[in-house]
């Protein structure tokens, strides 16, 4: 089984709204399926990804994240009857894990079914497994979450006062809103900045980082 794959990154693509990078790993290129997040991220640096690799009758697929415990996730979302990869890809590309992993310990139902693919039934699937086989997996996140900026609402009133900004500096909302989207996903990644560290998390910086999104996009 593959665990993980390091290596520069060669090429990306979107292909039926799928998000893919093609990985050289000792010469070999791998052709891996990834989150939507994953495009910001890419450098002239080698990078490093989470995989895990679905092998059916007449297809093997490799997905990768750069967070270990988002491939876990995933995999274990994989576990859930009914739940395709596809499926789990679109509610990591919708929402932060950390996100994700407060919702089903606080019974928000809305979240999980908002993603095409699960039903009620579904949804109710996914919160049985979660409370009896997954949930003290996953603690550690739910509880970092409480002392998280992200969720005691000191960064939606950043967002709210860069949305205002960027706005007055004339950007369109719809370039406003894909800029915010990348804010909030960067934050919440376990492996950038440390998200105790409340300097990060100024207006200043927050605006600095959206600018230079857009600017570079």
């Amino acid at each position: 089984m593959i665990s993980w794959i390091t290596g520069e990154v060669i090429n990306s693509w979107v292909q039926n709204q799928k998000q893919y990078v093609l990985i050289n790993c000792q010469g070999i290129g791998y052709e891996i399926q990834t989150l939507n997040s994953l495009r910001d991220f890419i450098s002239d640096q080698p990078i490093i990804l989470w995989i895990q690799h679905i092998k059916k009758e007449d297809s093997d697929t490799l997905f990768g994240f750069i967070n270990k415990d988002e491939r876990d996730f995933f995999r274990d979302l994989l576990k859930v009857k009914g739940i395709g990869p596809q499926i789990g890809i679109s509610l990591l590309n919708k929402y932060p894990l950390i996100k994700v992993i407060y919702s089903l310990t606080e019974e928000n139902r809305d979240l999980i079914s908002s993603i095409p693919g699960i039903g009620p039934k579904m949804t109710e699937r996914i919160f049985f497994e979660f409370k009896n086989k997954f949930k003290n997996k996953y603690r550690f996140i739910s509880e970092e979450k409480t002392n998280d900026p992200i969720e005691n609402g000191e960064i939606n009133l950043l967002i709210e006062d860069i949305d205002k900004a960027l706005q007055s500096l004339d950007y369109r909302n719809k370039d406003i809103k894909i800029a915010i989207d990348f804010i909030l996903n960067k934050v919440s990644l376990v492996n950038l900045p440390d998200k105790k560290d409340k300097k990060y998390f100024t207006f200043e910086n927050l605006l600095k980082i959206a600018i230079d999104f857009l600017e570079k996009n």
